[in-house]
């Protein structure tokens, strides 16, 4: 990658001012830090998110100082902070790519994403995330503040310069500095998960980051060969032309389309434009930053899908709560009236069809109390797969020759705590509305998954973290449009005929789901069918353990230590443990574990790996927890064959185990 060239170190330097200058007003916090955890770069927002004094922040400045700052403030909880401050440290010296959520005292979310930059160091971005749905507002409050903060940025960048000017007297030395900076600062806008540019008022871009090559293909070792009108099309640069030209006139802009990338997938965007004012007075150019925002407003969609639904459910459910009252009353008196034998020639007549049509009134009633989530669950464990097939068994007789059903299952069972009735009325459902979208002939599918949430996915589905089984239906039919779309689950709205339906299938399909703590979607345009996806919160069985103190209540058993080499296994064993009521300190070797337990006073359990790398294994770490007197827990694990217990300091619980086996070892424990 290449701009085009500069005629002397100043310019060089005035170039790389500017881009620092536009990195500051990203309303993401931003670090670098280097190989030995000194900040080597940030921005202002990184000040700000996390409330640092500016005094703290200078190039050198070790990491370690903002991660004890935070801890005497109490960001990281309370006790003791030099075992919360070595932990950290210890993340940060292994420059592992992480994303993870704080939530601070204050209540603020923080969303927090790392990558290595080989050979130079760490990149870090931090985001308040708290109320994403009202970043628009921000960023329009932001824009209006960007012109004055670059003029401040650019005065204090002249200050700097006059200084290097008056230290540097060799210009040869100067200029090779200056290059290793546009070298690094080229690395760095390069991580950034976002494409940077810079063009100038004839619209000739001079540098684009790694970003354009990703989305669209591009060449951008050759800048100046670059059209935007032809690697955004036509019709989407016609769309965004005014905004440049408010740009290159002087004025922040920031506005919001779709693009085409070269994976076939169309993104919404949300560009900034800053211009860039020369000596004179006139603009000379513009910094360009893009993000990716497809994920921030399906995230917008759903929630404003949930607080609508949520007050439809609402007034929904007082209704439904008030109308069985009524209807209560009504049937009452009508069966009384029916064993009434001085009026028997008039009961067929009369109060037989009130009776049926109360009881038809009642089944509306039920649909609404499904969709206002009050009616009771009865939730059973059970598995999707056989719930499907049986769904299957009842609806293919009754469909169509012309109309294929295609039900694909897993091949393990994915088990979920829920109606079986109501779910396969739910599956039900969404089949005949696929029939109907579909005018009776083509191809229904309907297949099931698993898929883990992370903090980012979580988000965006509105659910917590974890473990979830998906079941889609997918259509090839008419499709929706975007009105249709968001209107589908509205009790009594429906686009058939009338008498063709009563608009609550969706509704209690809507509400079952939510009922049952899961998410549903739906993905469809005209002329392009719909898939409706379920995800129901994954049930990971355990063994029956009523028995008096089987399964302890959650944050009561104390502290954990757990040690395992392996990120995977000791991320599935740290959330065994959370749902058995511990709280868990994690190690990655033997001798970071031994000194968690010099630093620590009080621990409950120390849970161990027997096979660990740097000279200090399991049994080493179990004696001399064992040796304290305090840890009233020990226990080891292997994933080899097990060891006899003359050789262990320490029970031991095979590899692999399930949340239930290990909950049965630590029992054992408790009676030994």
């Amino acid at each position: 990658m290449s701009i085009a060239p500069i005629s002397d170190a100043a310019s060089l330097k005035h170039r790389l001012e500017s881009l620092q200058a536009g990195l500051d007003l990203i309303d993401q916090g931003f670090t670098l830090i280097d190989e030995k955890l000194q900040i080597v770069a940030w921005n202002q927002a990184f000040l700000d998110l996390l409330e640092f004094p500016p005094s703290m922040v200078y190039v050198g400045a070790p990491f370690e100082s903002f991660m004890r700052f935070n801890a005497e403030r109490g960001e990281y909880g309370q006790g003791d902070i030099e075992p919360l401050i070595r932990a950290r440290m210890t993340m940060a010296q292994s420059f592992k790519p992480h994303v993870f959520e704080r939530i601070r005292p204050s209540g603020t979310v923080l969303r927090i994403y790392g990558v290595p930059v080989p050979g130079h160091g760490f990149i870090t971005l931090y985001s308040d995330v708290t109320e994403q749905h009202r970043q628009k507002r921000l960023i329009h409050d932001q824009t209006r503040q960007m012109e004055a903060r670059v003029q401040e940025r650019t005065l204090a960048l002249s200050e700097i310069n006059t200084e290097l000017r008056q230290t540097l007297s060799d210009k040869e030395a100067m200029s090779r500095s200056l290059l290793q900076s546009e070298a690094r600062m080229r690395l760095i806008t390069d991580s950034i998960p976002a494409l940077i540019a810079y063009f100038d008022r004839h619209r000739n871009y001079h540098y684009v980051n790694r970003g354009y090559r990703d989305w669209f293909g591009l060449d951008t070792s050759e800048p100046q060969h670059i059209s935007a009108k032809e690697f955004l099309g036509a019709d989407t640069y016609a769309q965004i032309k005014p905004n440049i030209g408010k740009a290159l006139a002087g004025t922040p802009v920031t506005f919001e389309y779709d693009v085409h990338t070269v994976d076939s997938h169309t993104r919404g965007v949300r560009t900034t434009l800053i211009p860039e004012v020369g000596a004179d007075g006139q603009v000379i150019g513009c910094f360009e930053l893009t993000f990716d925002i497809s994920a921030e407003r399906h995230s917008h969609q759903l929630l404003a899908q949930a607080q609508k639904m949520e007050a439809v459910g609402q007034l929904t459910g007082g209704l439904a709560h008030d109308f069985n009252n009524i209807l209560t009353v009504i049937l009452g008196n009508l069966a009384a009236l029916s064993e009434q034998t001085s009026i028997a020639p008039l009961i067929e007549e009369f109060v037989v069809p009130a009776i049926e049509a109360a009881q038809r009134g009642s089944e509306l009633i039920n649909g609404l109390l499904s969709f206002s989530r009050k009616q009771p669950l009865e939730p059973e464990v059970v598995d999707i797969n056989t719930q499907l097939l049986h769904v299957e068994r009842l609806v293919s007789r009754t469909l169509p020759s012309a109309l294929t059903l295609d039900v694909q299952v897993a091949k393990p069972p994915l088990m979920v705590r829920m109606n079986p009735n109501q779910f396969q009325n739910a599956v039900l459902n969404l089949i005949l509305n696929a029939r109907d979208a579909s005018d009776s002939k083509g191809l229904i599918s309907v297949a099931c998954s698993t898929v883990s949430l992370n903090p980012s996915n979580a988000f965006q589905w509105h659910l917590p973290t974890g473990n979830y089984v998906r079941v889609q239906v997918r259509d090839f039919g008419c499709g929706m449009d975007e009105v249709t779309r968001s209107r589908a689950f509205e009790p009594f709205f429906t686009t058939k005929p009338a008498g063709k339906g009563n608009g609550l299938g969706l509704s209690m399909v809507y509400g079952f789901v939510r009922q049952t703590a899961g998410a549903i979607d739906i993905d469809s345009a005209l002329g392009q069918g719909t898939c409706f996806s379920l995800l129901l919160p994954a049930y990971e069985a355990v063994a029956d353990l009523a028995r008096p103190g089987a399964m302890p209540a959650p944050n009561s058993q104390g502290l954990c230590l757990l040690v395992e080499d392996d990120a995977g296994v000791r991320q599935l064993a740290r959330r065994n443990l959370l749902d058995l009521g511990y709280s868990v300190v994690e190690a990655e070797n033997g001798v970071e574990a031994q000194a968690i337990l010099r630093g620590v006073s009080k621990i409950n359990l120390l849970l161990s790996d027997i096979a660990m790398p740097g000279g200090v294994d399991g049994r080493d770490v179990a004696r001399q927890a064992l040796a304290r007197g305090d840890i009233p827990k020990v226990l080891l694990m292997s994933g080899f064959a097990p060891e006899t217990g003359a050789s262990l300091p320490a029970p031991l619980l095979a590899k692999p185990f399930s949340k239930a086996q290990l909950a049965v070892a630590l029992q054992r424990l408790e009676r030994q």
